[in-house]
């Protein structure tokens, strides 16, 4: 199996609710090939797909139930601290649930997290040991 990821696929509660958020809230823009069913959202080298929960649960044959910390978090990593913090004083700025201000962390960087409409958590961090090239991708110098 090829070391990579295709698309990280997020299960909604309401599916134009989530859709409002990562667009409206986030900035981002859904790709023409969204419907009425699913979402995406072409990220750097991979897609954001939302889709009902109800009906993803159903596809992978699991049960829909489940509540409280999903034991993973979605990280955007920025290129300097100031960026950070400028991204967390836009989004709380547009009512974006902030879980975690962010401060200085354990591992040498700096980060906070904010959460979307299904509670799912992205941290928002500055990582001074993952470079980032002009795209956003990280790169081993």
């Amino acid at each position: 199996m090829e070391q990579r990821v295709t698309i990280i696929g997020l299960g909604v509660k309401d599916l134009k609710a989530a859709s409002d958020f990562y667009e409206n809230k986030f900035g981002w823009k859904k790709m023409k090939s969204s419907n009425n069913d699913i979402v995406f959202f072409q990220l750097n080298g991979l897609l954001l797909s939302l889709y009902p929960s109800d009906k993803l649960a159903e596809d992978a044959h699991v049960s829909a139930e489940g509540e409280g910390f999903k034991k993973f978090t979605l990280a955007y990593n920025t290129k300097t601290k100031h960026e950070v913090d400028e991204l967390f004083n836009a989004l709380e700025g547009r009512g974006v649930k902030v879980v975690k201000k962010p401060e200085e962390v354990f591992w040498g960087g700096y980060s906070g997290y904010v959460a979307d409409l299904d509670d799912n958590l992205w941290e928002i961090a500055f990582n001074p040991f993952l470079p980032l090239d002009d795209c956003g991708n990280t790169i081993e110098e």
